[in-house]
């Protein structure tokens, strides 16, 4: 059977982008439908914005530091339009660069929904229909509200960015790293930030060493971080909430736009916050595009199931990144989406290789990890803990009570590092390099061996001699 292209990619974020360019270097037909932005979550709702985000976050900060270090100038006051408007060109600017990348390399974009109409064919919400030897969802993720009654007046990630002005107080529902985040994030600009979380410690599956002092510094910060709770009613302020939720007066504001929210914890507060923003989980973007008409038996939550290879059950099927259920990150799916061309459009079967991924929270301060955490390592095997908390020599000379972590976990029987964590400014940055060690197998007598560069925050890592403890 002639196809009209050799490869159809539903999806234009970060890996459904990188897969497409890179098949259509080989000399393939590449079409790829995006029915929103060009450069998904990643560009346009996520990692970049965000980031812009914590660095105007972090000059809330300048005046008082400043201030020991013998500079003097009046007070500053964040404006939210300006920079919401200069963060919007960026994001248009990025969202221009992918597209001309696209059309560089040949490959033909669709803007609009795409759903599996079989195996081999794939339907735009255009009408067209269009054949495809082979068909990869890249479909990525988003932020899903809980399931109770007037959630839709709560924000979710998305709308953070979208927001016209700045709330003055905000209820953070979650505790993962988008809920931290974004804590950090809204008490830098001046909002006074609530965080609740049902569990009993933040960032859970992180390492508990380092956890417990993110959750230290976020309230240190001012940030009111409340563990064990949760919301048990929300509504506007003047709900009565001894009224039963079915006989409350029915909402016509529209979902995520944000505005007054009154709500009810399980402890027993009963407050009104400016907004309520959730970070309570995502879930995958495939819901409708048809996967089960083609007996696909979609994983928890919908995730589409596929082996070391991307490849679903239906042979000319594939997925990558948030789609399936391997970690929900952005170089994830960019590594899936190059083993992905490399098996299927160069030859050379290639696994997709998730070991040793580093991940960075961009809290304050940050937190960089890779490998085990020291929990997952002890019961595993015998280890020896390395690890130091002080204050950084920025923030402990302007009087702050800062406190960083540098944390080694090690094989007893081989002696390499079997995970590494970081709590500092600039983590990310640490953690990036760290990884490289890492993931090459390097022993603790590695790390002992590399001369220090003095003075910083990182030398302590290559400077840790005795074991905290041992397990």
């Amino acid at each position: 059977m002639a196809f009209d292209v050799d490869l159809f990619v539903i999806g234009g974020g970060s890996g459904g982008v990188r897969a497409a360019r890179m098949a259509a270097q080989t000399g393939a037909r590449v079409a790829l439908a995006e029915q929103s932005r060009m450069g998904g979550t990643c560009v346009i709702r996520g990692c970049v914005p965000k980031k812009l985000m914590v660095f105007a976050s972090q000059f809330s900060e300048v005046h008082e530091t400043a201030l020991r270090y013998g500079w003097t100038f009046g007070e500053g006051a964040f404006d939210w339009p300006a920079f919401r408007a200069h963060l919007h060109a960026e994001l248009d600017r990025l969202e221009g660069v992918y597209r001309k990348l696209l059309d560089g390399s040949g490959v033909r974009v669709h803007d609009a929904r795409a759903v599996l109409e079989d195996a081999h064919t794939v339907r735009l919400s255009t009408g067209e229909a269009v054949t495809a030897a082979h068909i990869l969802i890249a479909t990525g993720g988003r932020p899903v509200r809980p399931d109770i009654p007037c959630a839709g007046m709560g924000m979710v990630s998305d709308d953070v960015f979208l927001m016209e002005e700045l709330p003055r107080s905000v209820l953070i529902v979650g505790g993962g790293y988008i809920a931290c985040e974004m804590a950090c994030i809204l008490n830098g600009l001046g909002v006074e930030v609530t965080q609740i979380y049902r569990g009993a410690q933040i960032l859970r599956g992180f390492d508990e060493e380092a956890r417990g002092l993110v959750a230290e510094s976020i309230r240190a910060r001012g940030i009111d971080l409340r563990t064990g709770t949760d919301i048990k009613m929300m509504g506007a302020p003047e709900d009565d909430f001894d009224l039963p939720a079915g006989e409350q007066a029915p909402r016509s504001r529209p979902e995520g736009a944000g505005g007054p929210v009154r709500v009810k914890t399980t402890m027993g507060e009963d407050r009104v916050f400016d907004a309520v923003l959730f970070a309570t989980g995502r879930e995958p973007n495939t819901a409708g595009l048809g996967l089960e008409a083609l007996g696909l038996d979609l994983g928890r939550r919908g995730y589409v199931p596929v082996d070391g290879y991307s490849q679903t059950p239906v042979p000319s099927v594939y997925a990558l990144g948030d789609a399936t259920e391997r970690p929900a990150l952005t170089p994830v799916a960019i590594r899936d989406a190059m083993a992905f061309v490399r098996t299927v459009f160069e030859g050379v079967p290639t696994p997709v290789d998730h070991e040793m991924v580093p991940s960075a929270i961009f809290t304050q301060p940050e937190y960089g990890a890779v490998g085990l955490t020291e929990e997952e390592a002890r019961a595993r095997e015998p280890i020896e803990v390395y690890a130091t908390t002080f204050r950084p020599m920025r923030t402990a000379f302007a009087g702050r009570p800062d406190r960083v972590l540098m944390k080694l976990i090690v094989s007893q029987a081989t002696r390499k590092v079997l995970g590494c964590h970081i709590v500092a400014p600039e983590a990310g940055e640490m953690i990036q390099l760290a990884a490289v060690a890492v993931r090459m197998g390097a022993t603790k007598e590695d790390f002992d061996r590399t001369v220090a560069v003095h003075p910083t925050m990182a030398e302590e890592i290559v400077t840790l001699r005795t074991p905290a403890r041992r397990g």
